[in-house]
């Protein structure tokens, strides 16, 4: 059912050696591959039949759901629209990400668009890696698109990676908070050659005590470029942060525009932002150590992404 460039794949963007436990579903080349549900996480087509409906039960806790796309169909362009209902009280674990991989000169690439409801008091760690590999010529383009609605009290946790292969994306994180409710984001992306990687972010404190804290990692290696774009809206007594950090060797281009907009007298909003490259005393600490230079910089680089 799998062959080595699916496992490969799926290695990259789910850290998965063979099918899941729990529930999942795979998507090889545009076409369902398997599929597996449980008592409490359901899984169906849409009635369009361009994606997924997962639905998870109240109280579901400790279990994940896992929904990676692969890709290695030449010049296919996959499109998919998947709905997450995370049901009240829940604690769970969601594992999603797309692999392509390239053998020739036709471009591939995948759009994704994941909509999630997360219900009172629920909580979700939301795992998301993209990668492209293969010794084709052809661009390979990613394009997420992530919404999030949180009721009161609910916890969201995103852990968003690119580290390689990709030679265009664009990424779009959009979130409304209610009250009481918590939403993280991590993003680490790592571009080299000519690649260009833009992340959009509009975020929206709706609710009272609500709070989120974006964080942005990047590393630029070569003659790539990465844009990173942050509006942080408070709309009620609350708290957010944004922290962006950015790494630039060889002729890499960055630019980071944050922005807060506080519209209650009781909005904490504060940002944080650095670009620079790999610090001289930090590398040469490294090569004392008996590093050569590439293993240093991999070393500060590994480090700066965790």
């Amino acid at each position: 059912m799998l062959n080595a460039i699916d496992k490969q794949l799926l290695k990259e963007v789910a850290d998965l050696d063979a099918i899941p436990q729990g529930a999942y579903n795979i998507r090889k080349n545009g076409q369902l591959l398997d599929r597996k549900v449980s008592a409490n996480v359901d899984i169906e087509t849409s009635a369009e039949g361009n994606g997924l409906i997962v639905n998870i039960q109240p109280g579901t806790v400790g279990e994940s759901v896992h929904i990676p796309v692969i890709l290695s169909q030449a010049g296919l362009q996959d499109v998919v629209y998947n709905r997450f209902i995370v049901g009240a009280g829940s604690d769970v674990t969601i594992v999603a990400g797309c692999g392509i991989h390239c053998g020739g000169s036709e471009a591939e690439g995948h759009m994704g668009t994941h909509d999630f409801q997360i219900g009172v008091g629920a909580s979700v760690k939301y795992v998301e890696k993209h990668a492209a590999i293969g010794p084709g010529s052809g661009k390979r383009t990613l394009n997420p698109k992530t919404r999030v609605h949180m009721d009161e009290n609910a916890r969201a946790e995103m852990e968003l990676t690119q580290l390689g292969g990709v030679d265009e994306a664009e990424r779009v994180n959009e979130a409304t908070l209610g009250a009481g409710s918590l939403l993280v984001i991590t993003e680490r992306v790592m571009t080299a050659s000519s690649q260009v990687a833009t992340s959009k972010n509009e975020i929206n404190l709706n609710g009272t005590d609500s709070r989120s804290n974006i964080v942005s990692r990047s590393v630029l290696r070569d003659d790539s470029r990465q844009d990173f774009f942050v509006n942080l809206t408070a709309n009620a007594k609350c708290y957010g942060h944004i922290e962006c950090d950015a790494i630039i060797m060889d002729n890499g281009h960055n630019q980071t525009v944050p922005a807060l907009r506080a519209l209650h007298p009781d909005a904490e909003l504060t940002h944080e932002a650095s670009i620079g490259k790999i610090a001289n005393d930090q590398l040469m600490k490294l090569m004392s150590l008996g590093l050569t230079y590439d293993a240093a910089v991999n070393r500060i680089i590994q480090g700066f992404l965790q």
